[in-house]
């Protein structure tokens, strides 16, 4: 299937164009620069002939989550959604010049670097739980390295399931990465497929390929891999040198049977970060979002979520016409009564007046002198 041609960028009012970054099955990704504040931004446009109102709401969708969760450190940033000039809606956000899913064909990566990773994106992914959400889609290619080599977790497109709701009909499956319930079709996701997800891209990580591929290629076809998964018989990273402490958590959490998985990603960073510690590494900091902070600012991310009108201009008067109309009314001030002087002090007062004008006399005469 040749490869689609990347569409010509927008132009996008305080962004100034740098370069394309690629393309996927309905939007392509740009380099701008912003002119205030100056930094670079990754813009993910919709293509001209994509939008729909189904592609329009996952994009939606997609930008309104990413907002509401990047104030997390390992979530990557957005800074704008909008429409371009000619229609195609965009949004901007952090620019990551790398991803793992490029890293780990270069070669396996160190066991303490896949650790941290693992600690990171289970505080991410918690906190996207604590939101009520699921992310669905978890695998190396949506775990980016920012600009200061950080993991962040990226494309929530398809999280728009909510935990302990029912399910969603779209059914997101990266197959290397799926846990055998999404795989058959049980569920289109959960905490344990979650779970799954993260023990697999961490395996990757370690292996330099999925848990269930094989060296040869040609044992690797769609139905070949969904099988193997579905049996999901674990087998050891074929890698020398790594630890048991840590085949054992990635054999927890790519058990076939749900119910044996850790129970949500909390428990599975505690694992990590124990590893880290049983192996003389500083155990990485575990960061989600308070509970309190999600039952304090609920979100509906649905089609019939009401948003607010789009203001484009302000009146220059609006500001202070709208705070005096809310200000009660000014009470006229009372005239303070005069002080009236005691006979003593209005006498002292004529006399000091008096010696001055005798004073000035004195010096008129003695100058006509």
């Amino acid at each position: 299937m040749a490869k689609r041609l990347t569409s010509s960028p927008p132009v996008l009012a305080g962004y100034s164009y740098v370069r394309p970054l690629g393309s996927g099955g309905f939007a392509d990704v740009f380099l701008y620069e912003q002119d205030m504040p100056r930094r670079v931004a990754a813009v993910k446009v919709l293509l001209a002939d994509a939008v729909n109102s189904e592609v329009l709401r996952t994009f939606n969708v997609e930008a309104d989550i990413s907002a509401r969760l990047s104030a997390h450190p390992s979530i990557v940033t957005i800074y704008q959604a909008s429409i371009s000039a000619d229609g195609r809606p965009y949004f901007a956000m952090e620019y990551c010049p790398d991803a793992m899913s490029t890293r780990y064909k270069k070669g396996p990566l160190p066991v303490a670097e896949v650790l941290d990773i693992g600690v990171r994106m289970a505080g991410a992914l918690e906190t996207v739980h604590r939101a009520g959400l699921l992310h669905r889609d978890i695998k190396p290619s949506n775990v980016l390295v920012n600009s200061f080599g950080a993991p962040v977790l990226a494309d929530f497109g398809i999280a728009a399931a909510v935990v302990g709701d029912g399910e969603s009909e779209q059914f997101a499956m990266s197959i290397p990465w799926s846990a055998p319930e999404v795989l058959q079709e049980r569920v289109t996701g959960s905490i344990p497929s979650e779970v799954w997800g993260l023990a697999a891209t961490l395996y990757t990580l370690l292996a330099g390929r999925s848990p269930f591929e094989r060296p040869d290629r040609e044992s690797n076809g769609r139905e070949q891999l969904t099988q193997r998964i579905i049996r999901a018989r674990y087998t050891a990273v074929p890698v020398e040198g790594i630890p048991p402490i840590v085949e054992d958590l990635l054999a927890t959490a790519l058990d076939r049977d749900p119910a044996r998985r850790f129970p949500s990603m909390a428990a599975f960073a505690e694992r990590l970060r124990w590893a880290q510690y049983e192996l003389g590494i500083a155990p990485t900091a575990f960061e989600a979002a308070s509970v309190e902070w999600a039952a304090a600012a609920p979100v509906d991310f649905s089609d019939a979520a009401p948003r607010g009108p789009v203001i484009t201009t302000v009146a220059p008067t609006s500001r202070r016409e709208v705070r005096a109309a809310a200000e009660p009314p000014s009470k006229p001030r009372a005239e303070k009564p005069r002080r009236r002087l005691s006979p003593l002090a209005a006498g002292l007062i004529g006399a000091v007046a008096g010696a001055a004008v005798i004073g000035v006399g004195m010096l008129f005469i003695t100058g006509m002198m």
